[in-house]
């Protein structure tokens, strides 16, 4: 675990977001795509394009000098035959039955790459919590409020946003629970 204080994501969270028609002519098509759910939801901040990838959240951390429990991943499951979209901390693991049970479903499942695809338009390594081409069930769990500012994949392995908690629940509709057992 990293113990490097989290980087400063709230001064990036200041002003507002960019127009489309201000972003870099370089950010993937899929990064374009989370930019314009961004600003339409009135959320500040930039993507941020890393140089290398950060298919982990130890990977993220790593690049933005920020503690691994401030990397918002995004994971795609499987819970009474719809996707289901965890927000977790990087700094520990979902539990499934955890869940499931917290949440009163039936079991939950890793969903497969192509079904990650299929519901996010995005590939494993890069999942937004927005863009996608239908509204996902999501939870958002509670152990990233700890952090005062977030980072996300935007759609790509080399792309993040920055993001503040209330402002994932806000973009997301998202259930705020806790995903791991203590």
């Amino acid at each position: 675990m990293n113990a490097t204080p989290p980087a400063a994501p709230p001064a990036a969270l200041s002003g507002t977001a960019p127009a489309p028609a201000d972003l870099p002519a370089d950010l993937p098509e899929r990064s374009r795509t989370v930019a314009e759910a961004l600003a339409a939801a009135g959320v500040p901040g930039r993507i941020r394009v890393l140089p290398d990838s950060a298919r982990t959240a130890a990977e993220a951390a790593a690049a933005l000098g920020c503690a691994v429990g401030a990397i918002a991943n995004s994971l795609v499951f499987v819970c009474d035959g719809a996707p289901l979209l965890v927000l977790t901390s990087g700094a520990h693991r979902v539990d499934t039955a955890f869940l499931a049970a917290r949440l009163g479903t039936g079991p939950i499942t890793r969903a497969s790459a192509q079904q990650v695809r299929d519901h996010t338009g995005q590939a494993i390594g890069g999942v937004a919590p927005v863009g996608h081409p239908a509204p996902l069930r999501t939870v958002v769990d509670t152990a990233l409020a700890a952090h005062p500012g977030l980072w996300a994949a935007a759609g790509h392995p080399h792309t993040v946003f920055p993001v503040t908690y209330d402002d994932l629940l806000r973009l997301t509709g998202g259930e705020p629970a806790p995903v791991a057992g203590g």
